[in-house]
């Protein structure tokens, strides 16, 4: 069996890793999440926290507080869902990555919609969600957070060349 180059992150670190990359799409300055549903290794859909589509975005014109919480962005993982939804993707026996603990709505749609495991590496205040993926018997795993650097060295890759663009100097013609 050959053996694992070091650095190469487990399935664990690499999902949770993609749902920081995709949590840097939020528009909401209270917190950014990034969920990836992903079943059999394989990616169902991402989402982030941010507004209703065509809406205004926090970062634009502020967030909308009722009782502690941004009412104006849909979760993350409510995205990922909707993502689902939309394209016809079922989500039964997914499991969720997710940067922070699923707020208690978002807990309910994902145990809702048949997401059969969750996986994260911070907790979210107020929330009854571990309580209900208890009851619900949707095992929920708390793991370290993954490094926070991408390892690409460009340069060690004998195939590969940087490609150049305008802000390197070049008009297109390069």
């Amino acid at each position: 069996m050959a053996e694992q180059r070091s650095g190469r992150p487990d399935w664990d670190e690499y999902f949770l890793k993609l749902a920081m990359l995709v949590s840097e799409r939020a528009t909401c300055p209270r917190m950014h999440c990034g969920c990836v549903l992903v079943r059999d290794k394989r990616i169902l859909a991402t989402g982030y926290n941010g507004s209703i589509p065509g809406q205004p975005h926090c970062d634009d014109v502020g967030c909308m507080i009722v009782e502690n919480h941004c009412v104006r962005t849909i979760h993350a993982e409510m995205n990922a869902l909707l993502q689902c939804s939309l394209h016809g993707v079922s989500t039964k026996g997914a499991t969720a990555y997710v940067t922070n603990m699923p707020c208690t709505n978002c807990a309910k749609a994902l145990i809702g919609a048949g997401v059969a495991e969750v996986v994260i590496f911070s907790d979210y205040h107020d929330t009854l969600a571990e309580e209900f993926f208890a009851s619900a018997e949707v095992p929920l795993r708390r793991i370290a957070q993954p490094g926070v650097e991408i390892d690409y060295d460009l340069a060690s890759f004998s195939s590969a060349r940087r490609v150049r663009s305008e802000s390197d100097g070049c008009d297109g013609s390069c």
